[in-house]
């Protein structure tokens, strides 16, 4: 059984996206196929919460080889998008400076596919900030169904 939900996404406006593609480029060093971030939907400083989302297309660089005919999005790839998520929180919105360098993972459970068409939202929590170390628990949604839950940390390099 998956765990709650970290917050209650769908009581936020899903339409509105206070940072774009072209910003979070601005402020993440993932270019081209590599970006696994669309948009940041919401955030919240002092609950260190935040709602981001990453659209599945047919594009996506992984399309041909990961289970051809059957596409289905490969769970590290989930889990780089939420590094990512996490990554522009700490930077763009806490305020942290420097390179972030994803540093580990720990508790992952992979629980839905997640193919072209999807919309995958990504609701994460830093759970602790030290002076060049943070750790978050992510978690994916899709179709109103937990994708996957992990808890990821990231270090300025």
């Amino acid at each position: 059984m998956p765990p709650n939900l970290l917050f209650q996404y769908k009581d936020l406006d899903l339409s509105t996206v206070v940072f774009d593609r072209s910003t979070i480029g601005q402020v993440n060093p993932q270019a081209f196929e590599m970006s696994q971030l669309d948009g940041i939907i919401w955030h919240d400083l002092d609950q260190m919460m935040c709602l981001g989302f990453k659209d599945i297309t047919d594009h996506e660089f992984w399309i041909r080889g990961h289970i051809p005919g059957r596409p289905i999005m490969p769970g590290v790839i989930m889990v780089e998008s939420a590094a990512q998520l996490c990554s522009f929180f700490m930077k763009k919105i806490y305020g942290l400076t420097g390179f972030i360098g994803f540093s580990g993972i720990e508790s992952t459970k992979f629980r839905e596919t997640v193919v072209p068409g999807d919309r995958l939202y990504l609701l994460g929590h830093i759970d602790k900030v030290r002076s060049r170390q943070f750790s978050a628990t992510v978690q994916g949604v899709v179709n109103d169904k937990m994708a996957f839950d992990t808890v990821i940390s990231g270090m300025r390099v």
